[in-house]
């Protein structure tokens, strides 16, 4: 089976904002596999063994595979000895040192994708600030695969039956990766002239735009490199130094800009339009 990179990217991402908000210590996830009833925990954030890495939590079993069967948030103040869940990852969870412990899903269009779990090395009861932190973190990985979806819908879409594309690939969603991050840099740079070479070195990533076609503002032009490479509005807000209010804005002005309805099809008129890669 091929692995979700992006999904995966945004996995890891969301792990830090879980832990930020919530100031547990431990964070791990993962992506529900297509076609199997089962999550595999692949990213880590704060662990101090590899006990969790790889593990393969069958939907309905222990905490996580519960959250996944009924797509809903659980938490426990002691795992180990929790009535509310089974015990088949007992071992991994000691190994770790974990005690207290949440999982919640990550689900798109009615359908689990993934969990994110946090974690204490205490055993006591998670609060009603901590499960809401978490949940918004999922909900921030949710908003991302949605725009990631609909983005691959609406170009296959205008292209019914299209030739292999190389910009499909995930070497392609590097090169995005990449251009997002020049351009949330630049403006930090103070000279102006290596600002402006960074810049026109981030053109060389873009196609050739037609004449007549829509101009976007450097910061809506930013704004839309980070949606596109999959930041939430948070997430490029703290990337680019703006308020998420801000990066809202110039989300919508982009958006009439280029007669676009929802942030996916910005994203596909603004490559047709060779503003972005």
């Amino acid at each position: 089976m091929a692995t979700d990179a992006a999904g995966m990217v945004e996995i890891q991402s969301a792990l830090v904002r879980l832990r930020r908000g919530t100031g547990l210590p431990v964070a791990f996830g993962g992506l529900v596999e297509t076609g199997r009833r089962q999550m595999r925990i692949s990213e880590l954030s704060g662990t101090a063994t590899p006990a969790l890495r790889a593990l393969a939590v069958t939907s309905g079993t222990g905490l996580g595979g519960k959250a996944v069967a009924l797509a809903r948030p659980y938490a426990v103040a002691d795992y180990s000895s929790s009535h509310q869940i089974s015990h088949e990852y007992d071992t991994a969870v000691a190994t770790e040192g974990l005690h207290a412990m949440l999982a919640v899903p990550v689900v798109v269009r009615r359908r689990v994708r993934g969990v994110l779990y946090g974690a204490l090395r205490t055993a006591q009861p998670l609060g009603d600030r901590m499960l809401s932190a978490a949940m918004e973190a999922a909900r921030d990985v949710e908003q991302a695969l949605v725009v990631r979806e609909e983005v691959r819908e609406l170009l296959s879409a205008a292209h019914p039956a299209p030739a292999p594309d190389p910009a499909a690939s995930p070497a392609w969603e590097q090169v995005r990766e990449a251009h997002a991050a020049l351009r949330a840099l630049a403006p930090r740079i103070p000279d102006p002239a290596l600002r402006a070479e960074l810049l026109d070195a981030c053109g060389l990533l873009t196609a050739e735009a037609a004449p007549g076609d829509v101009e976007l503002a450097p910061r809506e032009l930013d704004v839309l490199a980070c949606v596109a490479a999959g930041a939430t509005n948070a997430v490029a807000a703290e990337r680019l130094g703006l308020r998420p209010e801000t990066v809202k804005g110039y989300l919508r002005s982009a958006m009439r800009r280029l007669g676009a309805h929802t942030r996916g099809e910005a994203v596909v008129a603004a490559r047709r339009a060779g503003v972005l890669p």
